[in-house]
């Protein structure tokens, strides 16, 4: 059947390559039957409604989420035990973003105004103040940092000011942040998202990347820790202010870029939601099939190379780089998934939903 059609469209001139392979991949996808990935969910009973976006996994033991009414949480033992508390005087904080480096050690920020940035070094026990941004523009949405150098060099992200991304680095682990004055400009009704804390990823190589969406759905790329910029225009859908990308990540090689979003107010809407690059954003493709709708989080699981999308209405898995999606899961209510120890993967959301996902290998 592939070689009669095969034939058939090499009869036809003005019928190009790449849409002949585009064919094939399409009908390579259809013929594929349902996938039988085993998987287990285990639910963490916490004793909390929380709202959890904010996830980071900084080892083996350590595994840390943050979210609404103040709360974070902290495993010292993979995720098997928790503790939790609510950060004393900043209980109406949102904490979204979130970056653990040990079982006693992360920085959190919020999402709204004011803007704040503090660390702990005493596993959530207590926490310093390090940047306060009183702009009722400022809106932070997520934080990174380098491996190289031992996690000394970061970044946080945020909504414009002044029409400007909101931008912090710091160059000694976090103790401290300084405002970026070169920040790069955003057009109108252009901002990021918060709703996973991973539309910025740095990159080896001094390289960094952070997503945006809104009116355009664009990624700022730098390759000096943010000195200069450059803009990446993408197919993503955009156009409103629920739109956009919410997701950056590189595939099984840091040459291979994926992007996930949609619109959070349109959640199954399979339209322009997820592109793939293998050129740094020169030029983006589609995937023969793609997520099941909206996805706000990409992770990887790197011992079986399999990538998984999280949104509100369910998970999805590819086994080929984001070329092909398929569901896992009609598991609702989940914002982000990060990679834990062997077979795990954790997954946190809506109405404190806390999870340990098992997948076979």
């Amino acid at each position: 059947m592939l070689t009669a059609i095969f034939v058939r469209l090499n009869t036809i001139k003005f019928v190009s390559y790449n849409m002949i392979c585009r064919i094939f991949i399409i009908l390579l996808f259809i013929s594929i039957p349902a996938s039988g990935q085993k998987y287990s969910l285990e639910y963490k009973d916490i004793k909390t409604d929380a709202s959890f976006r904010g996830l980071s996994v900084a080892d083996e033991q350590a595994v840390w989420v943050s979210g609404s009414k103040g709360w974070v949480g902290r495993s010292a033992d993979g995720g098997e035990n928790w503790t939790f508390r609510k950060v004393a005087g900043y209980e109406q904080c949102d904490f979204r973003s979130l970056y653990a480096f040990d079982s006693n050690t992360a920085v959190i920020a919020n999402a709204g105004s004011p803007a704040y940035v503090l660390r702990t070094e005493d596993g959530g026990r207590t926490w310093k103040e390090l940047y306060k941004n009183t702009d009722s523009a400022a809106f932070i949405d997520g934080i990174d940092f380098w491996k190289e150098g031992g996690r000394k060099h970061g970044m946080i992200h945020g909504d414009p000011v002044k029409g400007r991304m909101l931008l912090l680095s710091t160059d000694d682990g976090g103790k401290t942040w300084t405002e970026r004055r070169n920040s790069p400009e955003l057009k109108e009704g252009e901002a990021s998202f918060a709703a996973s804390g991973t539309a910025i990823k740095c990159l080896k190589g001094k390289r960094v990347v952070v997503a945006t969406g809104g009116m355009v759905s664009r990624l700022h790329f730098s390759r000096n820790r943010g000195k200069t910029w450059r803009v990446i225009s993408t197919p993503m859908l955009s156009g409103s202010p629920s739109t956009g990308t919410y997701s950056f990540m590189t595939g099984h090689s840091d040459e291979r870029w994926l992007i996930a979003g949609g619109d959070y107010k349109n959640d199954t809407v399979r339209t322009a939601n997820f592109f793939y690059s293998t050129d740094e954003g020169k030029t983006w493709q589609a995937p023969a099939g793609t997520t099941r709708g909206y996805r706000e989080c990409l992770a990887q699981k790197s011992a079986i190379k399999m990538i998984f999308a999280v949104g509100p209405s369910g998970i999805d898995f590819s086994t080929d780089n984001g070329v092909v999606w398929r569901a896992l899961s009609d598991e609702k209510g989940f914002h982000v998934i990060k990679e834990g120890k062997g077979d795990v993967m954790f997954l946190a959301g809506a109405n404190g939903k806390l999870a340990i996902m098992k997948v076979e290998l």
